[in-house]
């Protein structure tokens, strides 16, 4: 099955004017000038045909051109700068702290992914892959680089540590990509990434592959590419003709149960909310009232990041509630349903959450609840997104939630030990960091805690006076 990544859309266009390079015609893997072992390999994993950006961009690029690249969600991005890369760097030998090829990515996941991705064609090619990225050992990265590494897949941050630190040179770097530039962008390490484009060889082949293609991209392009050739494939559309998008208004007291009873429904399902406190709150109720479900943000470490993604793809976990650390590169088989639990501020935002489902031309739902004062802003973020949503206004235990989502009532049977989590409805304050604003309802678990703490306090005095005699 052919494993595609990350969602692309349009949301601005370069500052001068390029060439657009349509859709081609369909073309087989086997037309085009890739090493043996790469189509054996790919034949190997059932990768059969190219999708529309592998066939558009693979020609310019295994040709040494230097490639802007945009495309629709489950485009397959990795395989279409990640070929021509391995291709490219086929036959040649790394020295010690001096990679060949270069390719940055945002996040953690996607670097790990990536490198998943393409691991079996580098294989093939007697390649060797080194991953770089922030949360797992420097000095096992540093041995990587020590011992050799042809292709080194890497976020900026542990990049630049690593050049400081002298273990990584880039001088010899012939093939850079750029994976999610618009993301890298907007996280602050567009520094870090000029630095790098600053090192790596100046007549090297460069590829970028952005959401959006504007301001800080637009200034990478002018800087570092040299008369690239443009591949855009269907970044109007985006997600929209394979994804359903609904908006539920909801009551704020009842928004959490209908949370839980969209968790508890049979298949996958990733929850968005916007604060690892709420994220880790959200996950331990879930749990609590039986449903499997497992937190995702920067606050873990990678090796748990690492065991919960891959519990999420083999199904012993069912729910993942997670931060936006998850929209980026996040690439599950059959994932049918996103929930934006706490709606998104930023369009781009809602674009790369979306992404996470419809994936190679897979059909998926997004799901945003809202509150009936967010209505106009979710309106005003969709239409700047270029997405017509169905809105609905739920409550939990209806049929229209269930045919929605698939909702239905969570067992009620705790994983993890101790009791039952109860069902969180009709109460006045809704449930903290879903959906609310910054400084709203802090929830009633430190107001039960003082109370306590008073009533055993005047419980204490009174037990003293009496042996006071007062």
């Amino acid at each position: 099955m052919n494993h595609p990544d990350r969602l692309g859309t349009s949301h601005g266009d370069l500052a001068r004017p390029v060439t657009l390079t349509p859709t081609v015609s369909p073309i087989a893997f086997a037309d085009m000038e890739l090493p043996a072992e790469v189509l054996r390999t790919l034949t190997e994993l059932g990768v059969c045909e190219p999708f529309p950006i592998q066939a558009a961009t693979l020609p310019n690029a295994l040709a040494g051109r230097d490639v802007l690249g945009r495309g629709r969600t489950g485009s397959g991005k990795t395989l279409a700068f990640g070929l021509p890369l391995l291709a490219r760097t086929a036959g040649r030998r790394a020295e010690p702290k001096q990679p060949l090829a270069l390719i940055l990515v945002p996040t953690r996941e996607l670097a790990q992914q990536v490198t998943e991705a393409l691991a079996p064609y580098a294989d093939a090619l007697r390649l060797r892959m080194a991953t770089v990225v922030g949360g797992m050992s420097i000095g096992r990265q540093t041995a990587a680089l020590r011992d050799g590494a042809e292709v080194v897949v890497a976020t900026p941050g542990r990049l630049h540590d690593l050049i400081e630190r002298r273990a990584c040179r880039l001088g010899r770097v012939r093939i850079t990509v750029l994976d999610e530039a618009d993301q890298m962008c907007d996280m602050g390490f567009l520094p870090q990434v000029t630095e790098v484009l600053d090192q790596v060889h100046h007549d090297g082949q460069r590829m970028l592959f952005s959401a959006t293609l504007d301001r800080d991209v637009d200034q990478l392009v002018r800087r570092y590419l040299h008369d690239p050739v443009v591949h855009s494939v269907d970044p109007s559309a985006g997600a929209v003709t394979t994804m359903d998008h609904h908006v539920l208004v909801v009551h704020a007291p009842d928004r959490y149960a209908v949370t839980t009873e969209i968790a508890a429904r049979d298949g996958r399902v990733l929850l968005f909310l916007d604060t690892k406190h709420a994220v880790d709150q959200l996950t331990r109720h879930l749990r609590a009232s039986g449903v499997h479900a497992a937190a995702l943000h920067s606050g873990k470490s990678q090796p748990q990041r690492t065991r919960t993604l891959a519990q999420f793809k083999n199904g012993q976990v069912t729910v993942l509630v997670a931060t936006n650390v998850a929209a980026r590169g996040l690439h599950v088989d059959d994932l049918d349903l996103v929930v934006n639990v706490d709606p998104p501020t930023d369009p781009k935002d809602y674009v790369h959450r979306a992404g996470r489902t419809a994936r190679a031309g897979e059909s998926g739902n997004v799901v945003t609840l809202v509150l009936s004062g967010q209505r106009r802003e979710m309106s005003r973020l969709m239409a700047e997104a270029g997405i017509e949503p169905t809105v609905t206004k739920v409550r939990s235990g209806e049929a229209e939630l269930s045919r929605i989502t698939g909702a239905k009532a969570p067992s009620g049977i705790p994983l993890d030990g101790g009791p039952a989590a109860p069902r969180p409805k009709n109460t006045n304050a809704p449930f903290r960091g879903l959906g609310t604003s910054k400084g709203a309802s802090r929830g009633t678990s430190g107001n039960s805690r003082k109370a306590s703490e008073a009533r055993k306090l005047a419980e204490a005095r009174k037990a003293a006076r009496v042996r006071r005699g007062d």
